[in-house]
């Protein structure tokens, strides 16, 4: 049995659409890879002593967050929200963790055959190098604004966005499903999509048929060329998906999926240079 490490860099996974994601997902995502033993879970994440010193609500509902991930069996690694004032004396918050989460992935790798990395920063290249030349399989969860150098890099690029049950979806309402188009025909105004069906290697198809009339943006009907540019954007688009009279499935009721969370704006989701 393989033994498996899980590092997840918590502050940019929320503020990168991973917002309310469900910790024992991934644990079952990485249990599904193979023969794997999740060995070591480690979250790291920002706290601000400071605000929760002063704002006893704030501290009780962040209480309860880390209490609750902590109940999915990871341990936490708090990085304490440091103030200071930059050059034009605004006032700026900093907490940041890569370090804390580079050195003790690569401590902690001598006892595991698996890692997977839960960051789109692309600080972390030199890490997933380094624990590739020690001769681990190094897999890479992210959600809005990921390094391209970063997939790349990896062994195997999970977006978090497909990820079955992982965050909630969208529309709120549950079954619906995820995926990016592959393949697009735009005088035609049809496309594949590759959607994940499961947690495991092989639960993908790239078969799922999707027409422009199945799919609308704020309610209105979209023209060809901003549907073939969904393919180029490698947008996230969310959906019920409906057998057709041939056997095979395509995708109704599509639409973009817009993610959430304590980021406000942002660039659009998928990958970035």
């Amino acid at each position: 049995m393989l033994k498996a490490g899980i590092f997840l860099d918590v502050e940019n996974l929320s503020r990168n659409g991973g917002w309310g994601i469900r910790y024992e997902i991934i644990k079952e995502l990485v249990a599904a890879q193979g023969d794997m033993v999740v060995l070591r879970a480690n979250a790291y994440l920002a706290v601000d002593v400071e605000r929760e010193g002063d704002d006893p609500a704030y501290r009780q509902r962040q209480s309860d967050y880390r209490a609750a991930i902590r109940r999915t069996g990871f341990h936490l690694i708090h990085k304490e929200v440091r103030r200071y004032r930059d050059s034009e004396g605004e006032l700026v918050l900093k907490a940041n963790a890569d370090l804390d989460l580079a050195v003790d992935a690569l401590l902690q790798s001598d006892n595991l055959d698996y890692i997977l990395l839960g960051s789109g920063d692309g600080d972390f290249l030199r890490l997933v190098r380094a624990l590739q030349n020690r001769g681990k399989r190094v897999d890479l969860l992210s959600f809005a604004n990921t390094s391209s150098d970063l997939v790349r890099e990896v062994d195997n690029y999970f977006n978090g966005f497909l990820i079955p049950g992982i965050v909630p979806p969208d529309s709120g309402r549950e079954g619906r499903m995820r995926g990016v188009m592959h393949a697009v025909h735009e005088d035609r105004g049809f496309g594949f999509l590759t959607v994940r069906t499961g947690l495991g290697p092989d639960d993908v198809r790239y078969d799922v048929f999707c027409h422009i009339t199945d799919f609308s943006r704020s309610g209105q009907p979209m023209d060809n060329a901003s549907f073939a540019y969904l393919r180029n954007r490698r947008a996230v688009i969310e959906f019920d998906m409906a057998p057709t009279e041939d056997g095979r499935v395509k995708a109704i009721n599509a639409r973009e999926f817009r993610w959430s969370g304590r980021a406000e704006g942002g660039p659009p989701n998928g990958e970035k240079e």
